[in-house]
């Protein structure tokens, strides 16, 4: 599997909606495919050009898809496991918001800015919050803070799901209808009522009542 490559610049390319760059390295030509706003920030032809790699193997094909840091990389495949989320997807995504501003989009659902890139709506970017919020928490702690707040009640609560409980009671409450803004509040509102032995099925029902009362 190919991580990495540096090289020199032969020439960027676009292809319809795609673009990307030929990078030869010792004498061998790669075609790289790249976001929209790295491939505005090339350098000149003929100029050192060094990317990370993702290199994705199909009965159809090989591509390589490049990034300038392995934080996006990265980033990159994580998008690319969640379901209905292809590269291209991924690649308009990253094009669309940095790094930064990406995860924070979907640790937050800021629903708004995650459909910002082509292609991804409203039920896409639900599920993008809905199933990675708590890893990139995790993996991308130093660009959002976990314990970071919109103000809304529970702000400062100690006790919180784990990450499967989480993402069960997320999905369940995103299939009734509510959006991952509201779920997030309805989650922090109800963890100090909650102790570490609460299951999925107590967050669930203790969520429920609060949103409720909010909507009430």
């Amino acid at each position: 599997m190919i991580g990495w490559l540096q090289g020199r610049l032969a020439e960027p390319w676009q292809q319809a909606h795609r673009c990307g760059a030929l990078l030869i390295c010792q004498g061998v030509g790669y075609e790289v495919q790249l976001t929209l706003r790295q491939w505005r920030r090339l350098p000149e032809e003929g100029s050192d050009l060094g990317l990370y790699i993702h290199h994705s193997i199909r009965d159809d094909g090989w591509t390589l898809y490049g990034f300038p840091d392995r934080r996006e990389r990265d980033l990159f495949r994580e998008l690319v496991a969640v379901s209905g989320v292809g590269p291209q997807m991924a690649l308009g995504l990253l094009g669309a918001l940095e790094v930064p501003d990406l995860v924070r989009a979907i640790v937050h659902a800021d629903l708004r800015s995650l459909c910002l890139a082509p292609g991804v709506g409203k039920r896409t970017a639900e599920r993008l919050s809905v199933e990675l919020r708590a890893r990139l928490q995790e993996r991308f702690a130093g660009l959002v803070d976990p314990l970071e707040d919109d103000g809304e009640p529970g702000d400062g609560v100690d006790g919180a799901p784990s990450a499967p409980c989480r993402e069960e009671v997320q999905i369940t409450l995103v299939a009734l209808g509510y959006e991952p803004l509201e779920i997030h509040r309805a989650l922090r509102a109800v963890a100090a009522g909650l102790d570490a032995s609460a299951g999925a099925d107590d967050w669930i029902r203790e969520s429920l009542r609060w949103l409720s009362r909010a909507v009430a």
